[in-house]
């Protein structure tokens, strides 16, 4: 395995196991389960057992990073293990497309907060280019928080992620009450609705939803006592959100009419009015945005650290490894936050619900070439194979659910990025 070339220890702070876990969980907990009801509405009872099958599927991909953490300490991250089983170039086009499904991550997250907003500026969601720009202006916000360093980034998201719990718990209380009294009623379960084509599209949709569960992983540098805290931080992280998510999403997409779901541009929100009261619903709104904010801190940091990674390790040009004071990649941060512009401003024409869903679909399918190719290299290196061989054939599987269409195109930009690859390796 290469070893990356900056031996140097990091300047600044690192991130404690609880700030580990805020950033796992914040970034998992984002825009997904406050937009994807809409989308999950139409599947029905599908909907819950994809979201079952989802949250097994990375519950086992989480233990096997976690695993694997244990297991190859000198290979540090995703890439590593990756580089460990196949060599150098398989690490290079995983971690390449994973740094493609990091800012389109931070591409939907921050149309999903902007989607919001709109709630209480209309004004936004009906003119032309109105949403590309806001969502630009978001992205650079938290791109200037990160620049303060990865300590400034963690504490944010520790605030975020405690804000942002409080309108799911009150869903799943007001779920709880208007069924226990009766005042409410689910989408009654149809065993003949139950089908393949339903579950792999909804199992494809809910994995965006649960993306981020391997961040400490990715940003085990960072962390303090990473053979320690990063497979804590993975596993209690992932459980956590997985619950929270399947509780939260059934509630919304089986109590609330298809048609109200599948047009609300809020549907947590919509939720909790029809349940509850306006008030308190322009308050999820309110908690939704912050939601989004967070989630597009941690993925921006997540944006600087990767390709930070591939540099030390000569996957990247060197440029992408320099650090400031702080131990801020500057250059990282700056170069993926205009990476992030560049695609919103091409699907500026494009209605927020239907960039949205592309990008949730490319992300998704770009991430799942990380996860593919760790549980591959797991089996390679017999390590944890009960469940590497589990974890390959679910990732396999929801790739198949993506679609065709995001699925062939991260197939093209993994393959796109070799050329920057040679040239490193040339420098």
């Amino acid at each position: 395995m290469t070893a990356p070339t900056d031996t140097t220890e990091r300047p600044g702070r690192k991130l404690g196991l609880f700030a580990a876990i805020a950033l796992v969980v914040g970034n998992m907990i984002g825009s997904g389960v406050f937009l994807l009801p809409a989308s999950l509405a139409p599947f029905g009872w599908n909907a819950v057992f994809g979201w079952l099958v989802t949250i097994a599927g990375t519950l086992v991909l989480a233990w096997l990073l976690a695993v694997l953490t244990r297991a190859l300490p000198a290979a540090r991250d995703p890439m590593g293990f990756v580089e460990e089983g196949f060599g150098e170039v398989a690490a290079f086009l995983v971690a390449w497309i994973y740094w493609v499904s990091v800012w389109t991550a931070v591409v939907s997250i921050a149309v999903a907060a902007i989607s919001y907003l709109s709630a209480f500026v209309p004004w936004i969601g009906t003119t032309p280019m109105a949403p590309a720009l806001c969502s630009i202006a978001l992205v650079w916000a938290m791109t200037l928080i990160n620049l303060r360093g990865v300590h400034a980034a963690g504490n944010f998201q520790i605030l975020t992620v405690v804000l942002k719990t409080l309108p799911l718990l009150a869903v799943i209380v007001v779920a709880a009450i208007v069924l226990g009294d009766g005042s409410a009623e689910i989408r009654p379960y149809e065993p003949a609705t139950i089908n393949g084509t339903d579950l792999r599209g909804a199992a494809a949709l809910t994995l965006f939803a649960l993306l981020g569960f391997e961040c400490a992983s990715l940003a085990a540098a960072q962390v303090e006592n990473p053979e320690v805290n990063v497979p804590r931080a993975t596993m209690w992280g992932t459980a956590l959100t997985g619950l929270i998510y399947l509780l939260v999403c059934s509630a919304v997409a089986l109590m609330l009419p298809e048609a109200e779901a599948v047009a609300s541009p809020a549907p947590l929100a919509s939720f909790v009015a029809r349940y509850w009261s306006a008030e308190a619903a322009s308050l999820v709104t309110v908690f939704a945005i912050i939601s989004c904010v967070g989630a597009i801190n941690g993925w921006v940091l997540m944006q600087g650290e990767l390709p930070r990674n591939m540099a030390m390790r000569r996957m990247l040009p060197a440029w992408f490894a320099r650090t400031d004071a702080r131990g801020t990649p500057l250059q990282a941060l700056i170069a993926s936050s205009v990476i992030a512009t560049l695609c919103l401003l091409i699907n500026a024409s494009r209605s927020m619900q239907a960039i949205y869903e592309f990008v949730l679909l490319l992300s998704t399918s770009a991430a799942l070439w990380l996860y593919l190719a760790c549980a591959l290299a797991a089996w390679r290196l017999r390590i944890a194979r009960v469940v590497a061989l589990p974890g390959a054939v679910y990732a396999v599987w929801t790739l198949w659910g993506a679609g065709w269409e995001a699925s062939g195109w991260s197939l093209v930009l993994m393959l796109a990025g070799l050329p920057l690859y040679w040239w490193a390796r040339r420098g």
